[in-house]
């Protein structure tokens, strides 16, 4: 394949035309249309390759695939750098909250203060859910998974708000946008209640995003509750660093829910059981596991020792990434912050924490690790940071989803709103049997 500088006619849809690749195969020549956009790789459209060549490209987990135009996340893996909507990750985490960060996601720009109040009191005044709601958790068994419960009640929204399922109506859409960012930690909190056996704890309008989550999963009816604010930020902070991530699994799914016309409910609830995968939302889960399974900083060297060995099934996990392939910017941020809940809750009476510290102090500094840049990621410091700040590992991955929803919701609006959106339809290389004729089953 080559590039031609030859004037391409048809429309590029808002990307820069470049030129175009030339393929040639057997007794077929192609030129397809070379694009790129504000930063990044270019694309070669493949839009016609079918209808012009007969041939499909074979691609899979479309890892060299790009399934749609985006203006919402950046993500450069070789300089370890992840923009939301321009903005560096850590500048967010670490100079605004998480309600800014949900209205840049949803509409493109940092909001004013006037946007902001306007923003979070339409928010805050969406916190409740319908209280008809609350007999659907007595429906599941007391040890149900909580992410089980999420994907169950979180679709079961479509089934309360019919006057936000409309997709066509730029209004409803965002109104569903802002009951699924309003209501999703209500949710997350009551299926964490009813795991342990709590009453559940309503929402207090007074009290900011993080906060109010915090107080309905920690708060009983029977004393006042107080809530550290270093525990809040970072609470907060966990929110905004794993608000959206590109193209992801959760979120190809959600958009390809989406292209069917799926109401954003359904939507949602197909972006939790995608989550829901140890490969994705659970690799915190998995990290703090495999803490768990080291034991004591004394079985540290062991187990690195069976890292190192390429013959053992053995792998650290929460160190490297898929995507970069440096440090993951988001580690930093968490890196600090896990830190500052550490410091305040104390890691002495915790093996699994002094585990944590030391095998993180050992893989910055082993050139087995360094060399290969498996350095420890976001999965690494927000599992141990949810465990010191009380949550179960069970909850981890719900914590990621009520974080991920703002980004499914905003990535959802951008598709529904894009004019060469059309229902997802994967194809496939064929390996199964050619036609064969049917046999009566007495001549089998």
């Amino acid at each position: 394949m080559s590039h031609s500088d030859s004037k391409h006619p048809g429309a590029n849809g808002g990307a820069q035309y470049k030129g175009n690749a030339k393929l040639s195969f057997e007794d077929t020549e192609l030129e397809l249309p070379v694009m790129s956009g504000t930063v990044g790789p270019d694309v070669v459209d493949i839009t016609k390759f079918y209808r012009d060549s007969g041939m499909f490209t074979f691609d899979p987990g479309y890892t060299s695939t790009a399934s749609c135009k985006s203006g919402i996340t950046y993500i450069d893996g070789d300089k370890g750098e992840l923009l939301y909507r321009g903005y560096p990750i850590d500048e967010l985490a670490e100079q605004g909250d998480f309600l800014e960060t949900c209205h840049l996601l949803l509409y493109g720009d940092l909001p004013t203060r006037e946007q902001y109040e306007d923003f979070e009191n339409r928010v805050t005044y969406h916190t409740m859910i319908h209280e008809q709601m609350s007999r659907f958790f007595t429906g599941f068994r007391r040890d149900a998974h909580p992410m089980a419960i999420m994907v169950g009640v979180v679709g079961a929204l479509a089934a309360f708000y019919h006057d936000s399922t409309d997709i066509s109506d730029p209004m409803q859409r965002d109104i569903a946008a802002l009951r699924m960012i309003a209501k999703m930690p209500t949710i997350a909190a009551m299926a964490y209640k009813y795991s342990i056996g709590q009453p559940f704890v309503y929402p207090r309008n007074e009290l900011n995003y993080a906060h109010n989550f915090l107080y309905m999963c920690f708060a009983v009816p029977c004393e006042e509750y107080k809530i550290d604010p270093v525990l809040a930020r970072a609470m907060d902070r966990i929110f905004i660093l794993h608000a959206d991530h590109e193209q992801n699994a959760s979120t190809s799914t959600v958009r390809l829910a989406g292209s069917s016309g799926a109401n954003p409910f359904a939507c949602i609830a197909s972006g939790i059981a995608c989550l829901w995968g140890p490969a994705h939302g659970g690799a915190n889960e998995a990290a703090l596991n495999m803490l768990q399974e080291i034991g004591t900083v004394d079985r540290i060297p062991e187990y690195i020792d069976r890292a190192k060995d390429k013959d053992d099934p053995f792998r650290l996990m929460g160190f490297g990434h898929r995507v970069y392939k440096n440090y993951d910017p988001r580690a930093k941020v968490m890196q600090k912050t896990a830190r500052e809940v550490l410091d305040l809750v104390g890691v002495q009476d915790d093996p699994l924490l002094q585990v944590a510290q030391e095998l993180e102090k050992i893989a910055l500094e082993d050139p087995y690790f360094v060399d290969r840049k498996l350095y420890p990621n976001i999965d690494f410091y927000s599992g141990i940071t949810l465990k010191a700040l009380g949550f179960p590992t069970s909850m981890f991955t719900v914590l990621f989803a009520i974080a991920r929803t703002v980004g499914w919701i905003a990535q959802w609006k951008e598709m529904i709103a894009d004019p060469d959106q059309k229902i997802g339809r994967p194809r496939q290389l064929y390996i199964g049997p050619a036609r064969r004729d049917y046999v009566p089953i007495q001549d089998r």
